[in-house]
């Protein structure tokens, strides 16, 4: 659509005409600008906020040049506004100042997209973006701003936070890591436990653990199904079931069993990714489902006889291409 069509006024003083109706070519050049996923996303991030072609890249986990080759159509059509701050342009869409039949086809669009996975992503990355430029505004912190992450992680490496915080743990539990894999679950809890139980159906996967953590005199590692434990009734505290359950066949029969190795006051964390739309995960990775919602922790919940005390999702991090992840924690109040 060329610069001079009618989806924006000229100006800001200047009253919007929504009498003319466009014509066919006009109608149909913005369907085709429409039509265009990726497009749409873009549009749904600048009506909710001003951003830089960066932060809609990061937000979006598309290259930025990808972002500028969205936006310049848009900007041409008058459907994205700029605003100079020093040598960044900044842009942002206003769906009020759009002309009124132009401002209905997106409102229909934009009511399609709402409450997708995507969408649902998106927004969660978007706002880890902006709460990226939320740092102090003074001092040290204020001069430094968002570089503060990178020189925490330069001056003390990434485990700082995560593994400070495990010393939260009782120092006298049983956990089970099921679906070790190659042990990092395992590495990280291992010196802030009594035992840890190391569990996996893969053979392969039992000796990369065990070369990776063969120091480890509290950690002992088993071969077993997360459907059959090795393990009795009622002897865990804790177990984790960390980006495992999307290759499961059955999560809700897999949470019944892990209910059964619980102590009564024990506590099952999932760790996983929410329901998302990338179809090819299932032949490229071999995933049996496309993440899964609050509503299947709840659901695994009354089928095992554990409570769901929380869900919620992980805070992205908005340099990765997968989809977003959540944490459940799911206990056993009573005994089965």
């Amino acid at each position: 659509m060329p610069r001079g069509s009618r989806v924006r006024s000229a100006s800001s003083s200047e009253p919007r005409s929504d009498s003319k109706v466009m014509d066919t070519k006009e109608w149909t050049e913005l369907l085709a600008m429409l039509s265009d996923p990726a497009r749409l996303r873009v549009l749904r991030a600048l009506e909710a906020h001003e951003l830089a072609v960066g932060e809609i890249a990061r937000a979006l986990q598309m290259p930025q040049s990808t972002a500028s080759r969205h936006i310049k159509p848009l900007f041409d059509a008058q459907f994205v506004a700029r605003r100079m701050e020093g040598t960044t342009s900044l842009y942002r869409v206003d769906s009020s100042a759009l002309a009124g039949e132009v401002r209905a086809l997106w409102t229909l669009t934009r009511a399609r997209l709402e409450g997708t996975p995507q969408a649902e992503d998106d927004d969660a990355r978007l706002s880890a973006v902006i709460a990226s430029r939320r740092m102090g505004s003074t001092g040290f912190f204020g001069r430094i701003g968002d570089e503060w992450d990178s020189i925490r992680r330069a001056l003390f490496g990434d485990a700082v936070g995560a593994e400070g915080v495990l010393a939260l743990l009782d120092p006298k539990w049983v956990v089970a890591d099921i679906g070790c894999g190659t042990g990092e679950v395992s590495q990280r809890i291992a010196p802030y436990v009594g035992r840890v139980v190391a569990i996996d159906r893969e053979s392969a996967m039992i000796d990369a653990a065990k070369r990776r953590l063969g120091e480890m005199r509290n950690v002992e590692f088993r071969k077993g199904d997360v459907m059959k434990l090795p393990l009795k009734d009622g002897t865990l505290d804790a177990a984790v079931a960390m980006l495992l359950f999307h290759h499961v066949d059955d999560p809700s029969g897999a949470v019944t069993e892990l209910a059964r190795a619980l102590k009564v006051g024990g506590r099952l964390l999932v760790v996983d990714m929410v329901e998302h739309s990338r179809t090819e995960y299932r032949t490229t990775m071999g995933h049996r489902h496309l993440g899964f919602s609050e509503r299947d922790a709840k659901a695994w919940a009354r089928a095992s006889g554990l409570t769901l005390d929380r869900w919620r999702r992980i805070t992205p991090a908005v340099d990765v291409r997968g989809p977003g992840l959540f944490s459940a924690l799911l206990t056993r109040h009573e005994s089965a």
